[in-house]
């Protein structure tokens, strides 16, 4: 027989066991829709981290004070979190004994703090961060939507936020406009590129201002200290030299009685990239759990098939059917139920994807499903189908025509 009649004759099997096959399609179609629809949003949501990490500067050092115990490099900086183990400060002093570090590049510190800032007879609190004009250029990777970064010469100006500039108050505020900090009046010079994260809705301004206008700023003390390495290549060896030099300056000699934290963005990319590949990684297996359900429900339909077709095979072999043309019919019956199944799975899970990713939120890269993965999404259903058919297929071949004829 050619494969053409193979062909017509596993689609002839397949209509005319309706109901069955498609009980046994819709697992295949649940079980690749389920893959594909969580590899392809695992995949969207690699896209999406990748392009953040991007935007990184993965070369960027924090030295916090306070030390966590049970921190880790997912954690950002203690300052930030306010969760450490002691009180402790930052000065002028942990810079100078960092100087002579040959892989740094830029080392400066910063202030933060909250304080209510009025404008145009309104009034919100927002954080003001105080950094050195002259270095924070350099170790920032934030960008102005109009306007000027801060300079050297400046004091009581600020660069903002997107959301200041334009959501919080009812008024926007504008380039050279004033905003009134505890009663000392600060020009802006710039608006920053909207982020979609904290940086938004923040005021930035020369550290020798912020000083004055954050109520417990004090001079030449920092919240947080910024290290820009050389080379990304030289952060993990740079981690461990600022250790051991704030360990011998701070008179530190025990580990457990640590009074400062070191953390690196290059860290947390590479924890967070881990962990969404462990999480993708970990759904897609739950996600084929289904597929293997839906591979017995193949074998399943495919036995009942030979059960039932015991005569017409033994009919087919007495007019001259060979083993071979009674495997490749049942073989193809049931590659065409994982076919179909695969079809449809493609289409639930371009589906399932695309939901999903919505739900996530606008900033999640949606590419849709991938060409390659709806192929091997296909490929993979059709040879679950022909796997799960192999048994059934082989008994069917192997049955004599006097015995199939007989059978009741």
């Amino acid at each position: 027989m050619r494969n053409s009649t193979y062909l017509k004759m596993g689609l002839n099997m397949l209509v005319h066991s309706k109901l069955r096959s498609w009980l046994t399609i819709i697992g295949i179609v649940i079980g690749v829709g389920s893959v594909i629809g969580i590899v392809s949003l695992g995949d969207a949501m690699q896209a999406d981290i990748q392009s953040r990490l991007a935007e990184m500067d993965l070369t960027k050092i924090t030295i916090s004070p306070g030390y966590a115990k049970a921190s880790s490099s997912m954690r950002g900086p203690s300052w930030m979190a306010g969760d450490v183990s002691t009180d402790s400060e930052l000065t002028d002093d942990d810079i100078d004994a960092l100087q002579g570090l040959d892989s740094i590049q830029y080392i400066t510190g910063q202030i933060s703090g909250s304080e209510e800032a009025k404008y145009a007879g309104e009034t919100a609190t927002l954080s003001i961060t105080g950094v050195d004009p002259q270095v924070w250029k350099y170790t920032t990777t934030l960008k102005t939507q109009s306007g000027r970064l801060l300079e050297p010469a400046d004091k009581y100006v600020a660069v903002i936020g997107s959301d200041i500039a334009s959501g919080i108050y009812d008024r926007n505020v504008g380039i050279n406009q004033v905003i009134t900090i505890n009663g000392k009046a600060v020009r802006v010079v710039g608006i920053l590129e909207e982020k979609g994260a904290g940086d938004d809705s923040k005021i930035y301004m020369p550290i020798d201002g912020a000083v004055e206008l954050i109520d417990d700023a004090e001079k030449d003390v920092y919240d947080g200290i910024i290290v820009k390495a050389r080379s990304e290549d030289l952060v993990n060896g740079l981690m461990e030299d600022i250790e051991d030099k704030l360990m011998v300056s701070r008179h530190i000699i025990r580990e457990d009685d640590r009074d400062f934290s070191v953390t690196a963005s290059k860290s947390m990319a590479e924890s967070v990239t881990e962990m969404t590949s462990s999480m993708t990684l970990f759904l897609g297996a739950i996600a084929a759990v289904s597929l293997l359900v839906g591979s017995v429900g193949i074998a399943n339909t495919m036995f009942t098939s030979v059960l039932e077709k015991t005569k017409e095979i033994g009919t087919m072999k007495a007019i001259g059917a060979k083993n071979r043309d009674i495997l490749m019919i049942f073989l193809f019956n049931s590659a065409m139920v994982g076919f179909v199944g695969g079809v449809l799975g493609v289409m639930l899970g371009w589906i399932v994807s695309a939901g999903l990713q919505s739900m996530m939120g606008s900033d999640m890269t949606s590419g849709g499903v991938s060409p390659y993965l709806m192929i091997e999404g296909l490929a993979l259903a059709i040879l679950i189908g022909v796997i799960s058919g192999v048994v059934p297929a082989y008994r069917a071949s192997k049955l004599k025509p006097v015995d199939a004829l007989r059978y009741e």
